[in-house]
C-alpha cells in the first residue's frame, strides 16, 4: 500500500469513528482508537489527498484554496497542506450531499459557506491598538458565531478535541477541567458561557476545543472585521 493510500485509509477510518462517536458520545474506546489513528495520520494531509477525498482535481482544489474557501497551513514537511479538522467537516458535508443523490456537490457547498460568511454579524469593535485586545475581540466574535449554531455534534467533537489535547499534553489541566465541566452542561448554558464578558471566559476562549468549528470564509470574515 502506498503512503497516500494508507493516509486515505486512515482519514476515512477517522471519519467513520467520528460518526460512531456522535452516536455513542463519551465512549472511551472509540475515542482512544480514533486518537491512535489521528496520531498516525497527522494534523494535516497533502493537497493531493484532500482533492482525492473530496472528489475533485488538484487544480480545482487549489482554486478553492486561493479563493479562501479551504485553509492550508505550512506543515512540518515544508509544504502547504490541508488541516485534518477542516477537511473532515467538508468531507462529511460532501458525503451527505452524495448520499442524497446530488452530484458535483463541492461548488454548491462552498457557495453556501461563503453566503453564511456574508450573513455573519460581527458586532465586536476595538479602539485599542494592543494586539492582545484584538485577539480577545476576535476570540469573542468567533465564539459568538459558534454559540449561535451550537449543536450536540459540535459539543461531541469539542469533547474529543479536549480528550486529544489532554492525551498529547497540549492543554493546561486546569483549562481542560474547566472546559470538560462546561461541555457537560446543557447546550443553552454552554452558549451563554461562550460569550460571557469576564477574565475567566477570556481565558477559556484562548484555550478552546471549539476552534475550527467555523468555515474558512467565516474565519476570514471575523479576521477582516475585527482589527
Amino acid at each position: 500500500m502506498s503512503v497516500i493510500d494508507r493516509k486515505q485509509e486512515l482519514f476515512e477510518n477517522v471519519a467513520r469513528l467520528r460518526r460512531a462517536g456522535s452516536e455513542l458520545p463519551g465512549n472511551r474506546d472509540i475515542a482512544a482508537v480514533r486518537l491512535a489513528l489521528e496520531n498516525e495520520l497527522g494534523e494535516t494531509v497533502s493537497r493531493r489527498l484532500a482533492a482525492r477525498l473530496l472528489g475533485v482535481s488538484h487544480t480545482a482544489l487549489d482554486r478553492w484554496i486561493k479563493a479562501g474557501d479551504l485553509p492550508v497551513v505550512y506543515s512540518l514537511s515544508g509544504r502547504f497542506e490541508v488541516p485534518v479538522p477542516a477537511l473532515l467537516e467538508l468531507y462529511e458535508a460532501v458525503r451527505t450531499e452524495h448520499a442524497e443523490g446530488h452530484r458535483h456537490v463541492l461548488a454548491p457547498t462552498m457557495a453556501r459557506r461563503r453566503e453564511a460568511a456574508r450573513r455573519l454579524r460581527v458586532a465586536e469593535r476595538i479602539d485599542s491598538h494592543d494586539p492582545h485586545d484584538r485577539s480577545r475581540a476576535r476570540n469573542l466574535a468567533y465564539h459568538r458565531a459558534v454559540a449561535n449554531r451550537l449543536r450536540k455534534p459540535m459539543v461531541d467533537e469539542a469533547r474529543h478535541a479536549l480528550y486529544r489535547w489532554r492525551e498529547q499534553g497540549r492543554i493546561d489541566p486546569r483549562y481542560a477541567d474547566r472546559w470538560e465541566a462546561l461541555l457537560a452542561r446543557p447546550i443553552p448554558e454552554i452558549r451563554q458561557a461562550l460569550v460571557e464578558s469576564s477574565q475567566e471566559a477570556d481565558d477559556l476562549r484562548q484555550n478552546s476545543p471549539l476552534a475550527g468549528m467555523l468555515s474558512e470564509p467565516e474565519r476570514r470574515r471575523i479576521l477582516a472585521e475585527v482589527r
